[in-house]
C-alpha cells in the first residue's frame, strides 16, 4: 500500500463530507477507538464497534462541524497500517493509526488528539 497516497484520498473523503465515500475505506466490523466519543457520549463510551455506530456517531459530528477541514501533515507506513498525523477540528492535531485486514479495509483505529 502506498501510504502517502492512501492518506491524500483519506482525507479527501472527509474534507468532501460524503459519509459514504468516508465510510468506503472501513470494514463492516470496523472498531474506533478516540477520545472525542467521550465528548459526543457525555463521557460514556470510548469506542465503537460496526460501521452502523460508526456511521451515526460520524454523521452527528459532521452536522455539529458543518466546516471541518483536515489538513495532512505526514502519514507514516507500519505492518499492514498507517499513521496519519494531521489537522484536525478545533485546531487540535491529530495521529490516527489504522489497521486494516486482508481486504485492504480499516478495521481498527486509534486516534490520539493534543
Amino acid at each position: 500500500m502506498d501510504h502517502q497516497k492512501f492518506a491524500e484520498e483519506w482525507i479527501k473523503a472527509w474534507n468532501s463530507h460524503d459519509l459514504d465515500i468516508i465510510l468506503s475505506h472501513y470494514s463492516d466490523d470496523v472498531e474506533i477507538v478516540t477520545p472525542m466519543i467521550k465528548l459526543a457520549t457525555g463521557g460514556k463510551e470510548s469506542s465503537l464497534k460496526g460501521k452502523f455506530a460508526v456511521r451515526e456517531y460520524w454523521k452527528t459530528a459532521l452536522e455539529k462541524y458543518p466546516d471541518l477541514h483536515f489538513e495532512l501533515i505526514k502519514s507514516t507506513a507500519g505492518v499492514d497500517s498507517v499513521a496519519l498525523f494531521y489537522k484536525s477540528i478545533m485546531d487540535k492535531h491529530a495521529v490516527e493509526v489504522m489497521f486494516f485486514n486482508e481486504d485492504g479495509k480499516i478495521n481498527k483505529m486509534y486516534a490520539h488528539y493534543d
